[in-house]
């Protein structure tokens, strides 16, 4: 038995590392009372958390999280800051909804706190002998208070990682936010709209719940997402965004969930997904209109319990995360076409938000012209190029059906093509000018008219292929499926083309 301790206090002591620290504390505890199951467990908030578990049918207890006021045996020892011992069938305090999928079962628990140096109980070990009746373990009773200062031990050990840790995801956390805020761009605007949809962000910021903002493709939405952690109490922690639209059905759920090792094909570890990974701060779901039918119902399990499971696993994990949704769809049409389910709509959409098109607040056009100027002329090294009024004025009357982005792609191309300070008429591309076509119409609308859009002698396959689908996206708002369908192509044929020709919404 002292060897046994010896080898056991030499061997946490050598890691300082919480993952493998915890590992080595629960196995070296396993093999003092030659027992086949452990698990351990920390106390987070209103919720007692399975960090680390071993022997047979670990995985299914791994992440396990019981509300503290259940009764279970890690509660009580944590909440009685003393050992036990429980035999399952006949204790009312036993969480038996924890072994309902095990094949076996406990048949005695040997349960001691996880206590700071300080007297604080932060979780708690448990030992489980799954033998009949419970012969394995020891529990004479000198051979226990040995066990209990061994675990007396290694808890403080454990306790102090784990608080390094913590620090050191915060310190890690608070880092990245700065440099998100940083790097975050501003709401330019002061037009009745934006100021709405401002005062509406900074009253949402102050709930958990979750927000649907709709707007045209190029409105902001992913912005005003942001913004609306940033000024959340959970900035500190993830942002983490996922398109809805741009992945396989598979694909989305394993980097929504997460997977288990031998899940799928080329699942050769387990890996945490977006939630999981966002525990604690906020997942932005854009396109969610285009959402898969099966995974909506996945969604919807996670705003009503906050329960994630990932591919291949046997068991739910708990995650906190606050969901901010997006959509340039009509999601009633897509209810009433079966595409989306109903509840889940009024799930995501308890804070609505939306975005105008830029069309709609034309008082916005100089102000945010003047900004993408001013920030793509620094990040060139550039001299701030700034417009004539003769230049301004055409661009204030543009419709923008690509709205911010739009003017993004043609303030590049300003700066590229300009060669003096001021930007004048010329400068402008030709169906900007105010001969170069009727103000808002698109190319495919100028030829239908008989207007000459571009010049097509010296223009590769290639390049008409790319105008195409351009134009396409355009009209379509940037809708992958609408214009794989304008064009005659099933999706995946066209989205193959775009990723050929380099086309991609970013």
């Amino acid at each position: 038995m002292i060897d046994k301790m010896l080898a056991f206090t030499r061997a946490i002591f050598q890691e300082m590392e919480p993952e493998a620290l915890q590992k080595r504390f629960l196995e070296g505890l396993l093999a003092t009372q030659r027992v086949e199951r452990g698990s351990l467990w920390v106390r987070r908030g209103e919720r007692i958390v399975c960090i680390e578990a071993a022997g047979d049918q670990s995985e299914a207890v791994l992440g396990v999280a019981i509300p503290a006021d259940r009764p279970s045996i890690v509660g009580w020892v944590i909440a009685n800051a003393r050992m036990t011992t429980s035999r399952p069938g006949a204790d009312p305090r036993h969480y038996a909804e924890m072994e309902q999928d095990l094949a076996v079962k406990s048949s005695l628990i040997l349960c001691f706190p996880l206590i700071l140096s300080s007297g604080e109980v932060y979780g708690a070990v448990e030992l489980i002998d799954t033998s009949e009746r419970g012969a394995r373990l020891n529990l004479d009773e000198d051979y226990l208070e040995l066990l209990s200062s061994l675990v007396a031990v290694g808890s403080v050990a454990l306790g102090q990682a784990l608080a390094f840790e913590s620090k050191s995801k915060e310190c890690h956390g608070l880092k990245l936010a700065l440099e998100r805020y940083r790097a975050l761009p501003p709401i330019v605007g002061n037009s009745p709209a934006v100021r709405e949809a401002l005062a509406k962000t900074a009253a949402y910021a102050r709930t958990d719940f979750p927000v649907l903002i709709t707007g045209e493709s190029g409105t902001g939405k992913e912005l005003f997402a942001q913004a609306i952690h940033q000024a959340s109490e959970r900035r500190a922690k993830p942002f983490l965004v996922q398109n809805c639209s741009c992945l396989p059905d598979g694909l989305l759920e394993s980097e929504l969930f997460g997977c288990r090792k031998g899940a799928f094909t080329g699942a050769d570890r387990d890996r945490a997904g977006l939630f999981e990974a966002a525990d604690g701060g906020t997942v932005f779901l854009d396109e969610i209109g285009d959402m898969p039918a099966p995974l909506q119902a996945k969604i919807l399990r996670v705003l009503q319990s906050g329960e994630v499971k990932p591919l291949g696993a046997a068991t739910a994990r708990t995650v906190d995360v606050r969901i901010v949704s997006a959509t340039n769809r009509d999601l009633a049409v897509a209810i009433a076409a079966g595409d989306f389910r109903e509840d889940l709509f009024y799930r995501l959409n308890v804070l609505p938000l939306h975005l105008p098109p830029l069309r709609e607040r034309p008082e916005d056009v100089p102000a945010l012209l003047e900004y993408f100027l001013k920030r793509d002329s620094l990040r060139l090294g550039l001299p701030v190029r700034r417009l004539a009024p003769e230049a301004l004025a055409p661009l204030a009357a543009w419709p923008w059906k690509g709205n911010i982005r739009e003017m993004e792609n043609l303030v590049k191309y300003l700066l590229t093509v300009a060669e003096g300070p001021v930007i004048g008429v010329a400068d402008l591309p030709a169906h900007f000018r105010p001969e170069g076509g009727a103000p808002g119409a698109s190319p495919m609308q100028r030829r239908a008219s008989g207007e000459s859009a571009a010049p097509l002698a010296g223009r590769t396959w290639e390049d008409l292929e790319r105008a195409y689908a351009l134009e396409l996206l355009e009209e379509t708002h940037w809708n992958v499926s609408q214009a794989a369908k304008r064009a005659g192509l099933n999706r995946s044929t066209f989205d193959s083309r775009l990723k050929k020709l380099g086309i991609s919404k970013s």
